[in-house]
């Protein structure tokens, strides 16, 4: 079922900069926000460290931006990293 909710335009002004890309729809961005901040997953202190995560546009930018590396195979274990610097 699909539902529509009011939120103040500063709300979704910040829900916008927590996107980890312009694509991610809010149901995602709720669901993961929701998902990360269960006090069965994590302590206070880690919660309020991922919150802090989340509220860094730059910081989730660059974590997508790691992650589609990954993907498109950009990305080299460190033990080859390591040899080549031995």
């Amino acid at each position: 079922m699909v539902t529509t909710i009011q939120i103040d335009e500063k709300v979704k002004a910040k829900l916008d900069e927590l996107k980890i890309h312009h694509r991610e729809s809010y149901n995602e961005l709720i669901s993961r926000l929701i998902a990360s901040s269960s006090p069965n997953i994590a302590s206070r202190e880690s919660m309020i460290e991922t919150l802090e995560i989340l509220s860094d546009p730059e910081m989730m930018k660059g974590i997508a931006r790691g992650i589609k590396d990954y993907e498109e195979g950009r990305i080299r274990p460190l033990r080859e990293i390591k040899k080549e610097l031995h």
